[in-house]
């Protein structure tokens, strides 16, 4: 059997898999079935212990292409899937060539976005969904790349402390440019666009979808929100000189959106005004994920990482006024992990924690606590707030750790509740995917 392989440590050697066949032919032990979006390439998905890994065949220098591009973006800190590997110089064993395949981490409490609206009402969906692929597309144009094929299908939703984080899933269509310019950053909104409006069509032929809602107006949000957000972070202000201090806002409001300013430039055109001047290069999300690994290790994604920084600044107060002295950062943040964060999540059964991240379950228990302290107003005990959580909330949601299209085919009865009309997964699925066909096909 001859091949090439390229993998990152850490990982398996994948050298027990059938590289001198075609994907679409494999009939392997390791072989599992998961919901997919619509790929233009073979897609199949393989486990070794409790690890995922999808294998995408495709020509060897497209293959090649993304590899490369993946592991930039992730040096970048742009959230997107974890490449592993790539195997190229495939043949048969009769000689033939064979395509190459990339092999990718799947990543463990995603959801595709047609499981997102089988979950939730359109309602909650709207805002999160379109500021997780607006913030998405700034943060790769802000590092130059070009997608090229930007779409619900190739984006995969995580639950962030209440709203969503968008993650890059296909990048072999993409360009990396020193910077974009407009036109090209134009082009990329409006593909993301048309697409998204496609896919929300879909949605609508499958029943999944309210008939109230307007894809195509939904999706033109997308323009406005962009628009906002990237003159926020790279549109030069001008001030006087007794408004210094909108010096200071900006970059407060910059902060706040996760982002960064490690140097910006202050130029005065004329007697009495200066120009304060970001540049694209020097903004970086991930403020509040890098504070909070400091202090306590955790890897958590932005909002939630705002959200714990919060409780532990709150647990700092409390507990410097019951010891009646200051303590260190470092200090109040390993007692915080110790005396609140583990002690909760320790609380959930272990059969109900793949349904949730860990920094999403605390989160939660922490806004159904504030929530039921104000009904019955008196603060409740933050670990029977757990313990309620546990029973009354975490026992209905759908497992998220990972998606597995065969569950839902079993009928899961706690999914069965949970949708907004209360119809199974199964023809919901299945509806879902024959709209999709059709997209493709036509």
């Amino acid at each position: 059997m001859r091949f090439q392989l390229t993998t990152r440590t850490g990982h398996p050697d994948f050298l027990d898999l059938p590289w001198n066949e075609p994907l679409a032919d494999w009939e392997h032990e390791r072989l599992i079935e998961m919901p997919m979006g619509i790929h233009r390439h073979v897609v199949r998905t393989v486990r070794y212990d409790h690890r995922l890994y999808h294998l995408k065949e495709m020509p060897r220098r497209y293959a090649l292409r993304e590899w490369r591009f993946l592991r930039y973006l992730a040096e970048e800190e742009v959230p997107c899937v974890r490449v592993v590997g790539v195997v190229s110089r495939r043949e048969t064993p009769d000689g033939e060539p064979l395509e190459a395949a990339l092999i990718t981490e799947h990543l463990e409490y995603s959801v595709p976005y047609r499981l997102l609206f089988l979950r939730q009402e359109h309602r909650t969906l709207r805002e999160p969904m379109l500021d997780a692929l607006v913030h998405l597309l700034v943060r790769l144009h802000l590092n130059g790349f070009l997608w090229g094929d930007c779409s619900l299908s190739n984006t995969l939703f995580r639950r962030d402390a209440g709203a969503l984080a968008a993650y890059l899933v296909d990048a072999e269509t993409g360009e990396l440019h020193e910077e974009l310019s407009r036109g090209q950053r134009q082009m990329d909104v409006d593909l993301a666009m048309e697409k998204s409006a496609g896919e929300l069509l879909d949605l609508q032929a499958a029943g999944v979808l309210s008939p109230e809602v307007d894809p195509v107006e939904l999706t033109e949000e997308l323009q406005t929100r962009y628009e906002r957000l990237w003159a926020e972070l790279t549109t030069d202000e001008v001030f006087a000189d007794d408004e210094r201090y909108r010096i200071h806002e900006r970059l407060r409001r910059i902060n706040e959106l996760g982002y960064d300013v490690e140097e910006l430039e202050l130029v005065q055109d004329e007697p009495g005004l200066t120009r304060m001047k970001l540049k694209t290069h020097v903004l970086e999300p991930g403020r509040y994920r890098r504070i909070l690994r400091q202090l306590t290790g955790l890897d958590v994604q932005d909002n939630q990482a705002r959200r714990l920084l919060n409780d532990i600044h709150n647990f700092g107060a409390w507990l410097q006024q019951a010891e009646g002295r200051a303590l260190p950062e470092s200090v109040i943040a390993h007692r915080w992990l110790e005396r609140s964060f583990e002690p909760t999540l320790e609380i959930v059964p272990e059969e109900l924690r793949g349904r949730r991240e860990p920094a999403e379950v605390f989160h939660e228990v922490l806004e159904h606590w504030h929530r039921w302290s104000a009904e019955e107003g008196s603060d409740l005990d933050l670990f029977a707030a757990a313990r309620r959580y546990a029973d009354e909330v975490l026992t209905v949601l759908p497992d998220e750790r990972v998606v597995a299209p065969t569950e839902a085919e079993e009928g899961d009865e706690d999914l069965a509740g949970y949708l907004p009309d209360h119809l199974a997964d199964t023809d919901r699925i299945r509806a879902i995917q024959v709209a999709e066909d059709a997209h493709r096909d036509g």
